[in-house]
C-alpha cells in the first residue's frame, strides 16, 4: 500500500491529541480528514462518514487502526464516486487523501476596525467620561474620576470665593 496514505493517517492521527501515538485515529481526527481531504462531496455527508467510521471500528473501541482506516476509505470511495468501478473509487480516494497534512483552523487574527475604534476613540466621549482623559487621550487616572475637594470651604459653584474678608474688614 501507499506510503504517502499511511503518512497521511498518522499525521491526522495525533492532531490535537498531546499523547497519542500516531497508531490510532479518533472519530473526530476521521471526519476532519475527510471534510479537509473533499471526501464530503457529491453526495457523501458527515453523516455517511460517521456511520463508516463506526461499522469499521472494533465494538468497544473509539477509535481505528490503520487497517480499519483503510477499510472505512474503501466504504467511503463507494459513497463518493458511485458510478465508478470500485477498483478506480477506491484509487480516487487514495489519490485524494495522500499527502495530506491537518490544517490549522483556529489561527484567527485580531480585528481592529468597525466598533473597536470609534469605541476606544476618546475624542468622541461626552458627558462625565469625557472629563477622565486629557486632549491628547491619555487618561487622568484618580483625577479624571472622583471630584476631589479642595478644603477651602466654599460651596462647588459659590462665584465670590476669597471675598469674605474683604467684606468683613470694613
Amino acid at each position: 500500500m501507499s506510503q504517502e496514505l499511511e503518512k497521511t493517517f498518522r499525521k491526522y492521527a495525533v492532531y490535537g491529541i498531546p499523547k497519542a501515538t500516531g497508531n490510532e485515529m479518533t472519530g473526530k481526527n476521521f471526519s476532519k480528514l475527510c471534510k479537509e481531504c473533499n471526501i464530503q462531496e457529491n453526495g457523501c455527508t458527515s453523516t455517511d462518514v460517521d456511520i463508516v467510521f463506526a461499522k469499521t471500528k472494533g465494538k468497544a473501541a473509539h477509535v481505528i487502526t490503520y487497517e480499519e482506516f483503510q477499510m472505512a476509505l474503501n466504504l467511503l470511495s463507494a459513497k463518493r464516486f458511485h458510478g465508478i468501478p470500485a477498483n478506480e473509487a477506491i484509487a480516487a480516494i487514495h489519490k485524494l487523501v495522500e499527502g495530506k497534512e491537518p490544517a490549522n483552523i483556529r489561527t484567527t487574527k485580531a480585528v481592529t476596525a468597525g466598533a473597536v475604534d470609534r469605541l476606544t476613540n476618546t475624542s468622541k466621549y461626552t458627558g462625565s467620561h469625557k472629563e477622565r482623559f486629557d486632549e491628547s487621550g491619555k487618561g487622568k487616572g484618580l483625577a479624571g474620576r472622583e471630584e476631589l475637594t479642595d478644603g477651602c470651604g466654599y460651596v462647588g459653584a459659590y462665584k465670590g470665593e476669597g471675598t469674605y474678608d474683604k467684606k468683613s474688614k470694613k
